[in-house]
């Protein structure tokens, strides 16, 4: 019998602060399969937490929790030297924070995707790698810890590690995500960010910027909320995965 691929569609969620928004989660939810949502260091607030999480509750989304350096100004893409057991802390900080609101919208946290900087620094930080690990690992033992194939994060992780790929960022030769400062770092050609994530999904490769194809294993697809044309591209993903034969379906259980 034919292998039938099975993968996540997760989304940045819930990263707007006080009157300000950004992008349309709602929209957004009624496509994606997961939702990282922010936890207040790099956006959100209280309200925005809980009301995230309500939404991803009825529309049977899981409700993961997206940790960051404390860069409310920055939007946690600022890398922050942290100490590693502070990082530790606020890493649980962050986690009990969201899945207090989850709980009370009748689910729970059921992973953890460092945001921005931090992602990008625990790809070859081991300290930091290991020091979010830590604080998921006090928080609950058992949570999957969603990262780039091949990082510092995902070896700490162990057999918790859920890779992920992005539909819509630019790869190196090398398998890392091109640099936002670089031109070309983002992706907006909708059916090719659709057809680059169909054969993520059904061959585990992706074309990098030096016209190569390189591999890349992933049981996630991110697609971004913040961008422009975010909705029309994750609905592309979506229907593009569907198909080629794509189950969706999130990686973690609630």
């Amino acid at each position: 019998m034919a292998h039938t691929p099975v993968i996540d569609l997760n989304c940045d969620l819930g990263e707007g602060f006080g009157v300000w928004t950004l992008g349309d989660d709602e929209a957004l939810l009624g496509v994606v399969t997961s939702a990282n949502v922010a936890c207040g260091f790099h956006a959100g607030d209280p309200s925005i937490m809980r009301a995230t999480c309500a939404r991803a509750a009825a529309s049977g989304v899981v409700i993961g929790a997206q940790v960051s350096y404390r860069d409310l100004a920055g939007f946690g893409r600022r890398y922050i030297d942290v100490d590693p057991a502070q990082l530790a802390d606020e890493v649980i900080y962050q986690i009990g924070a969201l899945d207090g609101f989850a709980r009370a919208a009748g689910t729970r946290v059921a992973y953890v995707k460092p945001h921005g900087a931090l992602y990008n620094t625990a790809v070859t930080d081991e300290a930091q790698a290991a020091a979010v690990v830590e604080g998921v690992t006090r928080y609950a033992p058992d949570l999957p810890i969603l990262g780039l194939p091949g990082s510092r994060l995902l070896t700490a992780a162990g057999a918790r590690g859920v890779p992920e790929a992005f539909a819509d960022r630019a790869y190196t030769p090398e398998g890392r995500l091109v640099s936002r400062r670089e031109p070309g770092a983002v992706l907006h050609d909708v059916e090719a960010i659709a057809a680059r994530c169909v054969r993520l999904a059904t061959e585990a490769t992706v074309r990098s910027t030096g016209d190569t194809d390189v591999a890349v294993s992933a049981r996630s697809i991110c697609v971004h909320g913040d961008t422009p044309g975010a909705v029309e591209i994750a609905h592309a993903v979506r229907a593009a995965l569907l198909d080629a034969g794509v189950t969706l379906r999130a990686f973690a259980g609630v």
